[in-house]
């Protein structure tokens, strides 16, 4: 089969690197000069399967509200009036319930899980090199009431068989001893063993030169305008170079994805949210982490990239907007500085912004649509590079007619049909 990719970000090369093992003639078409360029650039760099949630959990409205009122706040919403945005809070709010949380984590750990597993089995085949760590992360918490709240992630951690340690103040500086300066600022945290760290972009970029070894196309510096249908069958994407053809079409655009389904009558319920990283150079590794930490008060991640920090975090729902306001930087900075001082040059940090496709119910949106040979791989929020690589090969297995490796339950746009 000819497949066309829409999307070069960590989804679109990950599933072209699967369709091309298959055999099939794959092209991949975005705007951009080049592969990652948006979404998959700069994230907090977290390979976190043990961590993978939803936002939407029992408890969360009234932690939105006090999170909007503190300074260095984890969440901004633009006081505007978007109904898309409005109606995607609401959707998201029917998910605040414990019922709803249960089930959207263990769809997510799913995915999760077997995405670290198939991304163990190509570093085996392939040998490809994105700073790796492979060291686990920890959730630090700085309260009694958080480390008490932990207990309802713990329940489901053990429900889906995911590996996990409570972690004494003291245990917490074994594996990250740069802590000790900061000891007094925490009381205690989890640990989850399996999780890794990685620049995404890098990634990326090394699979993308892989997928042009086994023949695929990139048609970079395309602008994609429109999906061309007749009857019930997609018969070609248009794009400001002209019409492309194939037997297959596979949507990755994250945030983007809406807008091109739509005029479908496919209403993909995707959502904008924007973070934000500091990419930063070591200069005192024994103060520098060395995997990933995730400080659960502020909701900001900080990860070893090789000789670089990463830290990333936040959330605003402001639309498309990809401006910076300086407090969203304050957010982050405040966090490296305040864990591992002294760990980084503050004068040479780079500053990212990307819009993260959030679904409202954190659960990605995977597999066929009503219209045949569509196919959708979108909407994975702030764990795109946690789930790129199962995405794909289960998109894969679905577009080649095989049985995925896991459940297919929840996963297709057809849930929120019901």
């Amino acid at each position: 089969m000819r497949i066309v990719i829409l999307g070069s970000g960590v989804i679109g090369v990950t599933s072209a690197w699967y369709l091309a093992q298959e055999g099939h003639e794959v092209v991949v078409v975005d705007r951009q000069p080049e592969p990652a360029m948006e979404t998959s650039f700069a994230n907090a760099g977290q390979i976190s399967p043990g961590y993978s949630a939803p936002w939407a959990a029992p408890g969360v409205p009234l932690k939105a509200i006090k999170w909007m009122m503190q300074d260095l706040a984890p969440l901004r919403v633009a006081p505007r009036l978007d109904p898309v945005m409005l109606g995607w809070l609401s959707k998201m709010l029917g998910n605040c319930t414990q019922k709803a949380y249960a089930r959207n984590k263990s769809r997510m750990l799913r995915i999760a899980e077997y995405s670290r597993d198939c991304l163990i089995e190509l570093r085996k085949e392939t040998g490809i090199e994105y700073d790796n760590r492979a060291k686990g992360l920890i959730q630090l918490f700085r309260s009694e009431k958080q480390l008490e709240a932990s207990a309802d992630d713990i329940r489901i951690l053990e429900s889906c068989g995911v590996r996990y340690e409570s972690l004494s103040v003291e245990e917490i500086i074994q594996h990250e001893p740069a802590l000790q300066h900061v000891r007094d600022k925490l009381v205690g945290g989890l640990r989850l063993p399996g999780d890794e760290t990685g620049d995404c972009f890098m990634f990326t970029q090394s699979l993308a030169e892989r997928c042009r070894n086994l023949g695929v196309e990139f048609r970079f510096n395309t602008e994609i305008r429109k999906l061309n249908v007749e009857q019930d069958r997609i018969v070609g994407v248009e794009t400001d170079t002209g019409l492309i053809r194939g037997d297959a079409y596979l949507v990755a655009l994250g945030s983007y994805s809406p807008e091109l389904l739509s005029p479908l009558g496919i209403k993909a319920p995707i959502y904008p949210v924007k973070g934000f990283s500091l990419t930063i150079p070591i200069t005192d590794a024994s103060r520098a982490p060395e995997s990933t930490v995730m400080d659960e008060t502020y909701k900001v991640a900080v990860s070893r990239l090789g000789d670089r920090i990463r830290v990333g975090g936040t959330a605003e729902l402001t639309g498309f907007d990809l401006s910076t306001p300086e407090s969203r930087r304050a957010n982050v900075e405040f966090v490296v500085n305040d864990l591992f001082p002294g760990s980084g040059d503050p004068s040479a940090v780079e500053l990212w912004t990307g819009l993260r496709p959030m679904t409202p119910d954190g659960t990605p949106i995977l597999g066929a649509t009503s219209y045949k040979g569509l196919y959708l791989n979108t909407g994975h929020g702030t764990l795109g590079w946690t789930m790129s690589m199962g995405s794909a090969r289960y998109i894969s297995d679905i577009i080649c007619g095989k049985t995925p490796a896991i459940d297919t339950e929840g996963l297709a746009i057809s849930r929120y049909n019901r």
